[in-house]
């Protein structure tokens, strides 16, 4: 599953970003508002954690553009902003969810997991069977005819992305942007 975590404090982006990978998604990074919009409407995303108060244009631009061109992709609102009149804003411009800071990381995973299974059912079950391979996400392992098979971080999610999508080829650059994320340089060899 691939997250876009949109925010501008860069020791919250990368906590984000860490948590969230070691959970087993596929992470892309925004520090502000215009990056945010254009990865978010360029790439396609299972979920995007997006802060309001953003530099060069607002979260509340970034929901209201996004929403006018992605109206399935799950929106959660992670922001300081935490009074009545900002949440039902957040809520009633199509927001999924609304997150005020400070949180706890298990709560906001369990909100992405919620938000998942409500959109996209299939994402956010913990374990997927094909044939004789069952991935339980929430382990992080993968049996193969009731025998362990034993994955990298990377292969583990590469193998859940197939799952998630049987029967379909992906170019390199799909699989890439994917499984990787298209903040970080891979070689493609």
């Amino acid at each position: 599953m691939r997250v876009l975590v949109v925010e501008d404090e860069p020791d919250l982006r990368r906590l984000l970003e860490q948590a969230l990978r070691e959970e087993s998604y596929a992470v892309d990074v925004a520090a502000d508002g215009k990056t945010g919009l254009y990865k978010a409407t360029t790439w396609d995303y299972d979920a995007v954690i997006l802060d309001l108060m953003l530099p060069g244009m607002s979260g509340w631009d970034v929901l209201s553009r996004l929403r006018a061109t992605k109206k399935d992709v799950p929106v959660l609102i992670l922001t300081a902003r935490d009074n009545l009149a900002d949440r039902v804003r957040g809520l009633d411009t199509g927001a999924d969810d609304y997150i005020v800071k400070p949180f706890l990381m298990s709560e906001l995973s369990a909100r992405v997991r919620a938000v998942l299974r409500r959109i996209r059912p299939g994402l956010a079950e913990d374990r997927v069977r094909a044939g004789d391979i069952v991935i339980d996400r929430s382990a992080h392992r993968v049996k193969r005819a009731g025998r362990d098979v034993h994955l990298g971080p990377t292969e583990f999610r590469l193998l859940d992305y197939f799952m998630q999508h049987p029967g379909r080829v992906f170019s390199r650059e799909q699989l890439l942007n994917a499984v990787w994320g298209s903040d970080v340089y891979v070689e493609t060899r």
